[in-house]
């Protein structure tokens, strides 16, 4: 039987090897995969090129990751979401290298930010820390979205997700796209969740946050993101926006009508609801944070994780400890 077995896959080998020689073994290296045929659909179906610019919006407490792509109009649209394989710490923003929390605000990639030879499968370095980041004396290094479906400060994804984000980045640099951004929230920043997390010590940084949000749901546009008095601020074209010293005074800024209409609608919103939640309603958060040095035992990086249901502490599969292997049904595990 075992015999057998591995004649079936030796077959299945030969197979493969006539299929890289017909597409080109370099499309069978992770960053090389092609676009699924399916997504090549759905691109063309929602009016957008496949090369054309992309954006990516990551929520913690929903772990979802979205990947937006510009249109024919100019204009942006959601293309997919991926629900987010695991990211560490708490809500709230990393503040220092070795906290284990994952980035919350708005950053960009570069072709030089992509890493086809990541340990943890691919992997794309965030930017942290940006110009907010440092002017709020933030520290940190090396914080990715990758693979492995393990995380430690990181936003990690499914090995086949990551492949396909990864090649949705490269089609996009490959359009003329010089850098993409990520706008990472620690929620959907809705009138409802607002007034869930109005108790947080975050609060003011993320009613800075959903700014940049409301900005894209309702222009459909990218927002220029600037910096200056220590804080973002998206209502100035990109010139000036360069220009901004980071603990300089702003400008004077307008905001789009609809941008400007929507926070004034949240903001009534997220009091009504607020005003009728008890007290039990509003969310709680844990003290429990990492400093620089600690160990990381099994209990405190359980209480950090928060991990698709189905893998272990090391981003395996529970049933056996591996992804399935194309081989498997041939030869056994």
């Amino acid at each position: 039987m075992v015999a057998g077995r591995l004649a079936r896959a030796a077959v299945l080998a030969a197979s493969l090897f006539t299929l890289g020689a017909c597409q080109g073994i370099e499309d069978l290296v992770p960053a090389n995969k092609p676009l699924p045929h399916e997504l090549v659909e759905l691109i063309q179906k929602q009016g957008m090129g496949t090369n054309s610019p992309i954006l990516v919006r990551i929520f913690k407490e929903e772990s979802e990751l979205e990947v937006w792509k510009q249109k024919t109009d100019g204009t942006y649209a959601k293309l997919k979401t991926y629900p987010i394989c695991a990211w560490s710490g708490n809500l709230g923003p990393k503040q220092r290298e070795g906290d284990r929390q994952a980035p919350e605000g708005f950053y960009t990639v570069t072709p030089a930010q992509l890493n086809p030879d990541s340990q943890y499968h691919l992997a794309f370095n965030m930017g942290y820390p940006n110009t907010f980041d440092r002017a709020n004396a933030r520290t940190g290094t090396h914080l990715m979205v990758h693979g492995s479906c393990s995380s430690a400060g990181c936003y990690a994804m499914d090995d086949a997700q990551i492949e396909e984000i990864y090649a949705l980045a490269r089609h996009s640099f490959g359009g003329g796209q010089r850098a993409f951004q990520i706008q990472a929230y620690p929620f959907r920043m809705t009138p409802k969740n607002m007034a869930r997390h109005r108790n947080s010590e975050h609060y003011a940084f993320w009613k800075m946050l959903k700014r940049g949000s409301d900005y894209l749901e309702t222009t459909h546009r990218q927002p220029v993101v600037g910096v200056c008095e220590k804080r973002y601020v998206f209502d100035l074209d990109a010139e000036t926006a360069k220009g901004l010293d980071p603990d300089g005074p702003c400008p004077e800024m307008t905001p789009p009508i609809s941008v400007a209409a929507k926070a004034i609608s949240d903001e009534a919103e997220e009091q009504r609801i607020a005003s009728s939640m008890a007290p039990s309603e509003f969310a709680t958060y844990s003290s429990f944070a990492y400093k620089m040095g600690d160990r990381v035992n099994p209990e405190a990086f359980r209480a950090e994780q928060h991990r698709r249901q189905g893998r272990d502490r090391y981003g395996n599969l529970v049933d056996g400890g591996r992804s399935p292997s194309i081989f498997g049904s041939f030869i056994g595990r």
